[in-house]
């Protein structure tokens, strides 16, 4: 199991494509940047067959420090990113990986 870097799929899509590099660098630049813009003014980001993305508040909660437990600690309420996956992802993780081809390669 390897970690795909933003690198990494640029050169990816570069190559599948048959584009220059910095040519695809500015396109998914411009995703990421439209997401992150579109998820900080509370949009929620639907993707099919891939998820959704949105924004969900976590409540404020009472933690513990693991070395002084008698001392708790107000962990603030806060904003957070959630990402539910979709139908045909959950099904492609699910199955057995191995079968499948590699989209990128």
């Amino acid at each position: 199991m390897a970690t795909i870097t933003k690198k990494r799929l640029i050169q990816l899509i570069a190559q599948k494509k048959g584009v220059h590099p910095n040519d695809a660098r500015n396109v998914v630049q411009t995703f990421l940047d439209l997401i992150v813009h579109s998820l900080s003014e509370g949009d929620r980001i639907e993707f099919r067959d891939f998820g959704v993305f949105e924004v969900v508040v976590r409540k404020q909660k009472i933690g513990r420090n693991p070395k002084n437990a008698d001392v708790p600690i107000v962990i603030p309420e806060r904003r957070a990113v959630k990402f539910t996956a979709g139908k045909k992802m959950r099904q492609m993780i699910e199955s057995d990986a191995q079968k499948q081809p590699d989209p990128l390669v």
